[in-house]
């Protein structure tokens, strides 16, 4: 059995008989019961992914994955593909906004060079795991091979796995690669049946003209690889991209090893809803960190039916969404774990 195929079939729904036990030891606290609002709610879902009735917080760590994209060749970005590797450079630098955010937040911050169309050296804070210089064309036919759709992914579940064993507690997920809004649009098109004039954004900062070519591209794409749609594996290769299939390998093995994923934005939450569409178990595990100003993403996160954590108007992507939410998550756990009780702290409750 692949390492793909075992951690599919490993993937549980959370316990939900733990949920009275849990939420019993919230209500405890010395608060108003649910005064403390989404805050409890996360708590207990981070308790039940955890397993744990007074949850840990262990190391928070985030996994931005960089790829560039065939489809850039189409003009459906403002930047140029060499913006991929150079904000690479900008993050291992130390330099972008997703490495102020996760110092910020005390998180621990990962570069994986998942198809960047060029080579780096060694540096701490990289990990290379180049499936190849860029994935194909998406307009033209497949953008990947189910071989480089399965290497990605196995490489996700192995990042997540590591991670697991190194003591983290939670994870985030980044993205860096231009022209990537593309490939997210054409797969939630796909995935969830929706129309890309009415999902597809301006990235990087496109004009109307540009706009309407990136529809175009989208409907094309969508068009040529109809053939694989049918098929959540299949359309990840025909859709995706190296980095958006690692970001839903990295949520596949961190489901399987019962690790909370806080996913970031518009990229992120293509890598996550193919997660699901393979595993749909996997939608217990993952926290959406924030509503993205890109087109679009409203429209996905209600066909989904969840409400992220944050609104604030953002659209950078990189896991900086992912970072800010990082912080209230870690909020909640340490208030589930560190407030005292009513019993303990001889509080009177309230009167019936």
């Amino acid at each position: 059995m692949t390492t793909l195929k075992q951690t599919l079939s490993s993937i549980r729904p959370v316990d939900q008989s733990k949920a009275p036990a849990i939420q019993a030891h919230l209500d405890d606290l010395t608060k108003p019961q649910g005064s403390l609002g989404r805050l409890e709610e996360i708590a207990l879902r981070y308790s039940l992914i955890t397993g744990a009735a007074v949850p840990r917080l262990g190391k928070s760590r985030v996994y931005c994955f960089a790829g560039d994209h065939g489809v850039a060749d189409e003009g459906v970005s403002a930047f140029p593909k060499e913006v991929t590797p150079q904000m690479v450079f900008n993050m291992l630098a130390g330099g972008a906004a997703v490495n102020v955010f996760t110092r910020h937040v005390g998180a621990e911050l990962r570069v994986v060079d998942m198809g960047v169309d060029a080579e780096f050296a060694d540096s701490p804070g990289l990990l290379k795991h180049k499936v190849a210089r860029g994935t194909a064309n998406l307009a033209k036919g497949p953008a990947m091979t189910i071989a480089q759709t399965t290497q990605a992914l196995e490489t996700g579940i192995a990042l997540a796995e590591q991670a697991a064993a190194e003591g983290v507690t939670l994870l985030g997920t980044g993205d860096m690669g231009i022209a990537n809004t593309t490939p997210a649009t054409a797969l939630f098109a796909a995935y969830l049946g929706l129309k890309p004039v009415d999902i597809t954004g301006r990235g990087t900062g496109v004009d109307d003209t540009r706009l309407k070519h990136k529809i175009a591209v989208i409907e094309t794409g969508l068009a040529v690889n109809k053939a694989a749609l049918s098929d959540p594996l299949a359309t990840l290769a025909a859709l995706g991209g190296f980095e958006i299939a690692g970001i839903a390998g990295l949520i596949l093995g961190a489901a399987a090893r019962h690790v909370p994923v806080v996913v970031d934005g518009f990229i992120s939450s293509a890598g996550a809803l193919a997660a699901m569409k393979l595993q749909p178990a996997v939608a217990d595990y993952v926290f959406f960190s924030h509503l993205s100003n890109e087109q679009g993403h409203r429209a996905v996160m209600g066909a989904l039916n969840i409400k992220p954590i944050l609104d604030l108007g953002m659209r950078l992507g990189e896991g900086t969404g992912g970072a800010l939410a990082m912080s209230l998550i870690g909020a909640a756990v340490k208030m589930s774990a560190e407030m005292a009780t009513f019993s303990s702290a001889h509080v009177s409750e309230k009167a019936e």
